[in-house]
């Protein structure tokens, strides 16, 4: 009875599984028809506006004329601000053949918010190599993802905030994983009350899901406290993750204070550790992040400088960064790298 229990348990299964991708590849399909009918009736409004540049109005009315009917002939979907986003739509994307059905309209009326084009085209990519939801997709944005990387890579110029927006992230080395500062207004913690490390490391536990979304594409979670053992004396790593893109470990040291030398120290010795006692031989050198509330720029060169392991260290902030500030910050940054061509 048992084995013709299992046996239509594994049937069960296996019919489960067909329905399920049939309904994606439905949803896919459907989706994909739905942006071509937007970006179809952004075209025909466009044109139309095209054809009456005599009357400065004209837009407004004719969208405003157009919700109404669309809406009494086919019900919701077509308020003034969903018919505003079709028409932008088809300004941002001339040619339909450039629009992803991987990505939903949601997410692209997140992304005509954003004007500037590479800036637009790197969270695009990102979208769909992350397969981020649309609610994931709009928490990148508000912090700023773009300028945090641009930042965080030392050296912001033209050809690197092309190459972003073209690709995306690469990861291919240990530099790829780092933002600075990273976001953790998730957390909900505000800035002004004083926190300890180990309440900072079970906050993020908690949302473990947000954190690894701030980390980025490729982590995933080993555990918190690992323990490191020498001449019975016993170490713990706050956090080691994994990225399987990178087949490295990340270890991750949370402090609550200022960058000090000595957390460079430590954090070298768990390095040489998990690459003497825990590394498979397909694994690559471990990585080591240190978080940190602020940093000397000059003290973390000297500090971290000469290291034969990768260590970085890089700011963290608990609330969502001034957007305008940032954008300075990069724009700064490549206006000097022109000034030394």
């Amino acid at each position: 009875m048992s084995e013709i229990s299992n046996q239509n348990n594994n049937i069960f299964s296996e019919i489960k599984q067909v329905m399920i991708e049939a309904r994606n590849n439905v949803a896919s399909v459907v989706n994909v028809e739905l942006l071509k009918a937007y970006w179809q009736i952004g075209r025909i409004i466009v044109e139309d506006e095209q054809n009456h540049q005599d009357r400065a109005d004209y837009g407004k009315g004719l969208i405003k004329e157009l919700s109404k009917e669309l809406t009494k002939e086919f019900g919701r979907g077509f308020s003034r601000s969903n018919l505003q986003n079709m028409r932008n739509l088809y300004l941002a994307y001339p040619k339909s053949q450039t629009l992803s059905g991987k990505l939903s309209w949601s997410h692209y009326c997140e992304l005509l918010s954003i004007s500037d084009l590479s800036k637009r085209s790197f969270y695009e990519k990102e979208a769909i190599n992350s397969k981020w939801s649309v609610r994931e997709l709009k928490r990148q944005i508000n912090t700023s993802l773009f300028e945090r990387i641009l930042l965080s890579e030392g050296k912001v110029n033209k050809e690197t905030v092309l190459n972003l927006s073209k690709k995306g992230i690469e990861l291919l080395n240990a530099e790829d994983v780092l933002k600075d500062p990273y976001v953790f207004e998730f957390l909900g913690i505000s800035e002004d009350k004083p926190i300890m490390e180990n309440d900072l490391e079970e906050a993020l536990i908690e949302h473990i899901e947000k954190f690894l979304l701030e980390l980025g594409r490729g982590f995933m979670f080993v555990g918190t406290q690992q323990r490191v053992t020498l001449n019975n004396t016993h170490y713990y790593v706050d956090m080691v993750f994994y990225n399987k893109i990178l087949r490295s470990y990340i270890l991750i040291e949370l402090k609550t204070s200022k960058l000090m030398p000595e957390a460079v120290g430590q954090l070298n010795m768990y390095l040489n550790y998990y690459q003497s006692e825990i590394n498979d031989e397909i694994d690559n050198p471990p990585i080591g992040i240190i978080l940190c509330t602020d940093k000397d720029n000059v003290a973390a060169e000297y500090a971290l400088g000469g290291l034969s392991n990768q260590i970085f260290a890089s700011k963290y902030t608990l609330y969502i960064p001034d957007k305008q500030r940032l954008i300075k910050e990069v724009e700064a940054i490549i206006e000097e790298w022109h000034e030394e061509q």
